[in-house]
């Protein structure tokens, strides 16, 4: 698990936003000395249906940009680290256009956008922040801007209008502004096209979130905020496995059941196949939800799946919902990086052998590091066979496949 959530999902939520508009880095690195620039953004396109689309964040995209998100409320100090940081991108681009022998204009260099949650009047004051809207109605209030040359700018998110012109960036705020976002963000048609996205990213965020046992107030209700969501998108995972799998047994289940009525009678035999088929349907269908659910927990949990991990997603989503919830919650509380994937995965061998043999003694350990070291179909296949064996016959096989 990343040490600090709130700081990876702002650079993964900008890049995801971003990416169609143009080149986005995250945590760029300074080469003055050891800094990052959390998001550079470098448009390729002019403004597009998309950019529009993003309202305030895409009118912040249309030149060169440094975004520096901030989960708390940033203190001067901060700022004139950003400026450094700023200031040393500008040095490193004077000088690679030097060294190619063309000019650098003043519109060619990015500006930085500092995004705070809040901002005193005294900080304001302090550097000379002035707010844009007073010079130019066309931007919203809570955007300030120092001199054209110090090319630096600040959101204060919580001066933002609460319209859907800044929903994407009030999405990173915090508190009430940032639940309020969160609640137009979920209220958007499902097909929206970056709905599902930003939600994704939410509940990975929630994910990380929920491993840290010294929570934040502000923290624990964002939880609480995402927890019905997730369990909405759970439910609809569900029901849409159900649905698939009833439509695609049924249809199964009339083809068997017209075949088998050529012998016994064609109208008896489709009764018979339908029936048959809802069954095996509803069947199906619970077992391809069970899978969703396992699959997107881990894809919330630990990120992009290797094929290792891919391999036990059928086995887990054929296993009693009890076991599985407990299986899961272990999961849970494990880190989100590659440690913690290898790591899950012979939680996974483990909890299964468990299960047929109780109490795993040194020689079955080793059979776990047999296990984990087996191609990926093959490690699925015999998972998913493990329940069919008594005990005896499990060692059998264990003994035969890992010698």
């Amino acid at each position: 698990m990343t040490r600090f959530p709130h700081d990876q999902f702002a650079k993964d939520y900008l890049k995801e936003l971003l990416s169609p508009l143009g080149e986005v880095e995250t945590s760029r690195d300074v080469s003055s000395e050891v800094r990052e620039i959390d998001v550079f953004f470098t448009p390729t396109s002019t403004e597009t249906p998309y950019g529009i689309s993003l309202g305030l964040l895409g009118k912040l995209a249309t030149t060169p940009a440094i975004f520096e998100p901030f989960r708390n409320a940033v203190t001067p100090r901060q700022i004139r680290s950003c400026m450094g940081k700023l200031f040393d991108v500008h040095a490193e681009l004077e000088r690679l256009s030097k060294r190619e022998d063309r000019r650098m204009t003043e519109a060619q260099l990015p500006l930085l956008w500092i995004l705070t949650p809040t901002a005193s009047p005294a900080l304001l004051d302090g550097f000379g922040f002035q707010a844009i809207a007073r010079v130019d109605q066309n931007w919203t209030s809570g955007v300030y801007s120092l001199g054209s040359y110090q090319k630096t700018g600040l959101i204060a998110i919580h001066q933002l209008p609460r319209t859907r012109e800044t929903l994407w960036l009030r999405i990173l705020g915090k508190g009430g502004m940032q639940k309020q976002a969160i609640d137009e963000l979920a209220a958007l048609p499902e097909d929206h096209p970056l709905r599902t996205n930003a939600l994704e990213l939410l509940y990975n965020l929630q994910a990380n979130l929920e491993v840290n046992q010294q929570l934040e107030a502000e923290d624990r209700e964002l939880i609480m905020a995402l927890a019905p969501l997730y369990r909405q998108q759970i439910d609809a995972a569900i029901q849409q496995g159900k649905i698939e799998g009833i439509q695609q047994g049924i249809q199964q289940g009339v083809q068997q059941g017209v075949q088998q009525g050529v012998q016994q009678g064609i109208q008896q035999g489709v009764q018979q196949g339908i029936q048959q088929g809802i069954q095996q349907g509803v069947q199906q269908g619970v077992q391809q939800g069970q899978r969703l659910i396992v699959e997107n927990f881990l894809r919330f949990r630990f990120g992009e799946l290797d094929e290792g991990m891919v391999a036990v997603i059928e086995p887990l989503s054929v296993l009693p919902v009890e076991e599985l919830t407990l299986l899961l919650l272990r999961l849970s509380q494990l880190g989100g990086e590659s440690p913690g994937i290898e790591e899950g995965k012979r939680l996974v061998v483990e909890n299964f052998l468990q299960i047929r043999l109780g109490k795993l003694d040194e020689q079955n350990i080793v059979r776990v590091d047999s296990l984990l070291a087996l191609p990926p179909i093959e490690l699925r296949e015999l998972l998913l066979q493990l329940c069919q064996f008594s005990r005896d016959e499990l060692l059998s096989r264990l003994g035969e496949l890992l010698g």
